[in-house]
């Protein structure tokens, strides 16, 4: 693990995807690093393959649900995708609560690596269409960097963690550097053909994924604990950023152990916060001093708004034209944990160059499988589409500290709020109209569509029992709030100007140089592509600025009152 009793050069908050990449990127460039990670350690135990179980038919699956509700997960259990395998990488959340002032679906994993152990490693480039949506709308801000300032750090994970997808060309969803193709099934070929043919706007491409981490822990640490410069401690809850009033810089943290609940002290050369976009919000806003009143980093007061998610819709079905399950020769190696991953992708396909519909702005994209899932010989292949679309940015959505409730190691918990407005009413209601459409337009037998707004239709789950259909449709808007998308982003937002902006285009606040953001919290509007490939970049991009800057001098501060 290391000793903590020295002064690093750098010191990283969050081991997860921007995390993990921080460390990587720093070490490598020769600076010394400690990692915390709230969490706990993971082990092989973790991982052990599952048992192999008969396939069953496609249900709505109540047992799971309860089974982690009855374990403590009561907010997790209600996840969209729910799946007990990636249930023990989520946290408890008695111990983990947090405020909501409307309906808002926070999934998140506390362990070495994040919720890189239960997301679906797909991986997708933004773009100008992203960066520049203001320029082209008027809505909110451009970003303070375009597509070409990214491009190479985009380059740089994609070879380093193995990426697997097809160049199509598209300028809205940039080609990348791949390791090997990424293959539909028959069932996918036919969807692509049926959906193109009818919608010649919309583009059915597949998945873009990363290879299996078969180290399970994150290779970005693996690279760094490789240089012999990075010194990890788990169970380490930051509770506070501690600035150098002397100088005016940031000069480490006080953190809790998670186990024993001591209070522990370190020192750094550079604070990097990486602990995703509402926990990075929450550690600014509760590191508050007399030099600092409203948190850190907070002279323009707009830490914590500017919050957003991206509207989650949802079809689940069957494809009785092709029954049984497909399973494609996967280029990727096996992972022994995991199933293979693999589906069919759809850009944003409105309001990309012009304005092609006036019922809302910016548009939305699709993810989702036809014909993988295991189900029993004879029935129809399962048809799961996710819709996400590109929420606004808005000053009211925010993220705030409760004025009174803590949580298990007396640390203020977070207060989200996150409204709708009739622009995402009407984006939501585009797409389930739309994937209800492109699902029918297949053959395909609709169990269900939903978004945050509800079902569609009264005619639901046709082969269910009548309880576990009331139980669906009390459950199901709950299980598609806001957040369900599990791409929550925005409350300290890049920016060129200080007065309009919590972070410069290095991903350094404006008001302490050596204090850095690289999470998602760092967006400044959301679009419809994953975050955890832009964020990773972002993070490259940020640590590269951050080992120049060390090495000459220009973040180096050591201090006397140690």
């Amino acid at each position: 693990m290391g000793s903590l009793d020295k002064r690093f050069d750098a010191l990283v908050i969050g081991s997860g995807a921007a995390g993990s990449i921080a460390v990587k990127e720093l070490t490598e460039r020769g600076m010394e690093v400690l990692l915390l990670e709230a969490g706990r350690d993971i082990s092989e135990a973790d991982f052990v393959p599952p048992k192999p179980t008969p396939p069953k038919a496609m249900s709505i699956g109540l047992g799971g649900r309860l089974r982690s509700g009855l374990r403590g997960q009561y907010v997790q259990a209600r996840r969209a995708m729910f799946k007990d395998q990636t249930s023990p990488f989520l946290v408890n959340d008695f111990k983990h609560p947090y405020a909501s002032d409307s309906e808002f679906l926070w999934i998140r994993g506390r362990q070495l690596g994040g919720r890189l152990h239960a997301y679906g490693r797909v991986l997708l480039r933004s773009s100008d269409h992203e960066f520049k949506a203001a320029s082209r709308d008027g809505h909110g801000e451009d970003w303070p960097i375009s597509y070409a300032d990214l491009a190479p750090y985009y380059d740089r994970i994609e070879e380093f963690l193995g990426l697997y997808g097809t160049s199509e060309g598209l300028d809205n969803l940039p080609d990348g550097k791949y390791r090997g193709p990424s293959v539909f099934t028959k069932a996918e070929e036919e969807f692509k053909a049926t959906v193109e043919r009818r919608w010649s706007e919309r583009h059915v491409v597949p998945w873009r994924y990363a290879a299996p981490n078969l180290h399970r822990v994150p290779l970005g640490i693996v690279a760094a604990r490789a240089t012999g410069r990075l010194t990890t401690r788990t169970d380490a809850i930051v509770q506070k950023i501690t600035v150098n009033p002397k100088t005016g810089l940031a000069d480490g943290v006080i953190f809790i152990d998670q186990n024993t609940k001591a209070q522990h002290r370190v020192y750094a050369d550079v604070v990097v916060s990486c602990a995703s976009a509402i926990e990075s919000v929450r550690l600014l806003l509760n590191s508050g001093s007399t030099a600092h009143p409203d948190g850190l980093a907070n002279s323009s007061g707009l830490l914590g708004h500017y919050f957003m998610d991206q509207t989650p819709s949802l079809l689940f079905g069957s494809d009785p034209n092709h029954p049984g399950a497909e399973s494609p020769e996967d280029p990727a190696p096996p992972d022994p944990y995991y199933p293979p991953v693999g589906g069919v992708y759809i850009p944003h396909f409105d309001n990309v160059d012009k304005t092609t519909t006036s019922d809302f702005a910016r548009g939305w994209s699709v993810q989702g499988t036809v014909g993988r899932m295991p189900v029993p010989e004879g029935a129809g292949g399962v048809v799961g589409l996710m819709g996400f679309g590109e929420m606004l940015p808005y000053y009211d959505n925010r993220i705030s500290v409760h004025p009174r409730r803590t949580d298990a190691w007396g640390i203020p918990i977070p207060r989200i709020h996150l409204s709708l407005t009739d622009n995402e009413r009407a984006l939501m209601r585009a797409q389930v109209r739309g994937l209800r459409e492109m699902a029918e337009a297949s053959g395909y037998q609709v169990n269900f569509a939903a978004s945050t707004l509800g079902l569609d239709s009264k005619k639901i789950w046709p082969d269910a029992d009548p309880f576990s259909r009331a139980i669906f449709r009390i459950g199901i808007k709950r299980s598609l709030a806001m957040g369900a998308a599990i791409h929550e982003c925005g409350g300290a937002r890049m920016g060129n100007d200080p007065a309009k902006s919590v972070l410069n285009e290095y991903n350094a606040t404006w008001d302490i140089p050596n204090l850095y953001v690289t999470d998602a919290s760092a967006y400044v509007s959301n679009g419809g592509v994953g975050p955890t490939l832009t964020i990773m970049a972002l993070t490259a991009r940020a640590c590269e600025h951050i080992a120049r800057q060390h090495a000459d001098g220009s973040l180096h501060q050591r201090s006397a009152d140690r």
